[in-house]
């Protein structure tokens, strides 16, 4: 029996399906497993927003209605990203945030509770020295926290890169171990897409 080209497509990808999955599974569960013993570094890029990139022109902080903000499906993702944290009962210390309002939320709405860093804001328009000051004050802060306990930074993209390499879409969590290398970056536990 011949496979026509469309069937053997198929059953090519059904193959891949079928050897990645498992392995996706079995790297959220060490990822979870990791979070509920505590000690990690949690990096969330903060949840979907409304369409664009970046903030509309002359923005400020000090003003949400002024930002780009969390979408309607992003409020959710957040919310349902704390769910999974406290239906599994991951202990969280402390939640630092950037001063962008699209983390903050993203922040309050999972956790509850924020306290903001700027360490943690925006690199986007950053000096690569601002960039490096920011990448080694994280380390600094990590070094000095509480241990047996998770500490969560919602931050943005270009942080999380600079600190691991790793682009993550918005809402993604990537788990870091709690030692900085000397350069102030981290290696990566693992990474959670939230559903």
């Amino acid at each position: 029996m011949s496979l026509s080209r469309f069937q053997l497509c198929q059953f090519l990808l059904l193959l891949c399906a079928t050897s990645i999955l498992p392995a996706a599974h079995a790297d959220e569960a060490a990822t979870w497993a990791a979070l509920d013993s505590g000690n990690q570094v949690v990096l969330i890029r903060h949840a979907s927003t409304e369409p664009g990139v970046g903030d509309p022109a002359g923005f400020t902080l000090d003003d949400c209605t002024s930002q780009r903000k969390l979408s309607a499906e992003g409020r959710a993702q957040a919310q349902r990203l704390g769910e999974q944290f406290r239906q599994r009962r991951i202990p969280v210390g402390q939640v630092w945030s950037s001063s962008w309002c699209r983390c903050t939320d993203t922040a309050t709405l999972a956790f509850g509770q924020v306290k903001t860093m700027a360490m943690l804001d925006s690199s986007f328009d950053d000096s690569a020295a601002a960039v490096r000051q920011k990448r080694l004050a994280v380390a600094a802060a990590v070094r000095a926290k509480p241990a047996g306990v998770n500490l969560v930074m919602v931050t943005h993209q270009v942080n999380i890169t600079e600190l691991t390499g790793v682009v993550p879409r918005m809402g993604e969590v990537v788990v870091v171990s709690s030692t900085p290398k000397p350069d102030g970056t981290f290696a990566v536990v693992g990474r959670l897409q939230i559903p």
